[in-house]
């Protein structure tokens, strides 16, 4: 398979989708893989600007690289605008099994996930979930 940028099949602006946060502003395709089931998933978020993800874990470990925009990422239970580390195109993160970490866009953003499924989101605080309101 091959994917140029400009032919990823991006679906209207949703609250995420498996394997993200949840949040609203957030485009999910599943480019390898099903991130609800065991075995290697790949997936391309388009986040909108101005969306702040609250404190959240996944149980599986995970690789990310920014493709597009600055993404401001940073890792806590509780989130916190001055420990957010600006991540510009072709910057990577991890994103270690059940350790919280939160982040915020001010720009459109475009990021390549890759993890072992299943996976799933636990957010510290369970109010902050906004799958859950």
């Amino acid at each position: 398979m091959t994917m140029r940028p400009e032919e990823v099949p991006w679906p209207a602006a949703q609250a995420g989708g498996a394997g993200t946060s949840g949040a609203g502003g957030i485009e999910t395709v599943v480019v390898k893989g099903d991130p609800t089931r065991p075995g290697l998933y790949t997936l391309m978020l388009r986040v909108a600007p101005n969306v702040r993800i609250q404190a959240h874990s996944h149980r599986d470990d995970r690789i990310a690289t920014v493709v597009k925009g600055t993404w401001y990422f940073g890792y806590g239970e509780t989130f916190n605008e001055a420990a957010l580390q600006a991540l510009g195109p072709g910057s990577l993160y991890a994103e270690p099994p059940n350790v919280p970490h939160f982040a915020m866009t001010k720009e459109q953003v475009v990021l390549q996930i890759t993890g072992v499924g299943p996976t799933a989101t636990t957010y510290v605080d369970p109010k902050n979930d906004p799958t859950k309101k």
